[in-house]
């Protein structure tokens, strides 16, 4: 093939992809040669893995050189300036260490400021919603500004990684249930509470089978769960990430006694059910871009991938196994593996 049109073959393939994502992952480079030689089978290299291989290496390096060519352009790109070496802390100035990127599949994971905003314009937004939410009746100016300065939470979540409670501080018309689902649809694109109960629906009752069946300390474990517990209300100050219910789960639910809990804070109250918490939690997850807790990896994976179908072409081995059932229970979902017990 000849070199020029090999090079604008990578050129706008480079555009694509960038319009999605600045640091495409292995999965998705792989995806996109796949597509490639699927769509022109003349573009299959023989003697190569697949015929993919050269062209999976060829966006790899592509992307790395459109990256450092906008660094030098005039555009701001947040995604390719935060990872810059003079943005990161003198020990992690190398420039392969602790690459902000998107880790959960986000499509707007760091994106520029509207047009003819800044941040210290943003900033003065922010302040303006702080008064504004102390007034009634202007949900609307509200959804507006949050809209406007998606920008700067964003900036501020990814490169200063501050603690819950001051975030919370700084934007408390995020922690409503209405603009948490609007902040997860803004860096997804994807319908929280729809996404997640049409899939949930559709688990729930082969997982229900498969929670029954279990034996050993998990099925010890798990059939209080299915069966009845006694009331719960528990010190919450020391926990990283918890969902707190202050009522038997047999009773009929009181959305005052559903709470979410990250980082030893209470960050939202009045759920409604242990579903609508867990659901409000995973936008908080999004929103707030914090990590899986270790012991719970499992289970916010199954959330991510299955419920709400966001990158669920790669499946840790536990849950490409509950992908096979087709189904999980609205009520009794926190826990769903066994090293999550």
């Amino acid at each position: 093939m000849d070199a020029s049109v090999k090079s604008a073959i990578m050129q706008e393939l480079a555009k694509v992809i960038f319009s999605y994502t600045a640091y495409p992952t292995n999965q998705q480079i792989l995806s996109v040669a796949e597509a490639l030689v699927s769509k022109f089978p003349c573009l299959r290299e023989p003697g190569s893995f697949a015929g993919l291989y050269g062209w999976q290496q060829r966006i790899k390096n592509k992307m790395h050189n459109y990256r450092a060519k906008l660094r030098s352009r005039k555009y701001s790109y947040p995604e390719i300036e935060i990872n810059t070496l003079k943005r990161k802390h003198p020990g992690d100035a190398v420039p392969s260490k602790n690459i902000k990127k998107p880790k959960k599949a986000e499509v707007n994971y760091l994106p520029p400021h509207p047009t003819g905003e800044s941040q210290e314009t943003l900033e003065k937004e922010r302040l303006d919603l702080i008064f504004e939410i102390t007034k009634k009746n202007n949900a609307k100016i509200i959804a507006d500004k949050m809209n406007k300065t998606f920008s700067s939470r964003r900036v501020e979540v990814v490169s200063l990684s501050p603690s819950v409670g001051v975030f919370k501080e700084r934007w408390p018309a995020l922690f409503t249930e209405a603009q948490i689902k609007e902040e997860f649809r803004r860096i997804t694109t994807v319908s929280l509470e729809e996404t997640f109960m049409r899939k949930l629906d559709e688990y729930t009752p082969g997982l229900l089978r498969l929670m029954r069946a279990k034996g050993g300390a998990a099925g010890c474990k798990m059939r209080p769960l299915l069966d009845t517990l006694n009331d719960e209300c528990e010190d919450y100050t020391d926990k990283t990430m918890k969902v707190i219910v202050k009522h038997s789960v047999m009773a009929e639910e009181d959305p005052s006694d559903l709470s979410i809990v990250i980082e030893g804070n209470q960050v939202m109250e009045g759920c409604g059910s242990r579903t609508k918490a867990c659901i409000l939690l995973m936008g908080l997850i999004y929103a707030i871009n914090i990590e899986y807790p270790k012991e719970l990896k499992n289970t916010f994976e199954a959330f991510q991938k299955l419920f709400l179908e966001i990158d669920g072409a790669k499946l840790l081995k536990k849950v490409h196994s509950l992908k096979k059932i087709s189904s999980c229970s609205r009520h009794t979902f926190p826990l769903l593996f066994e090293e999550d017990l």
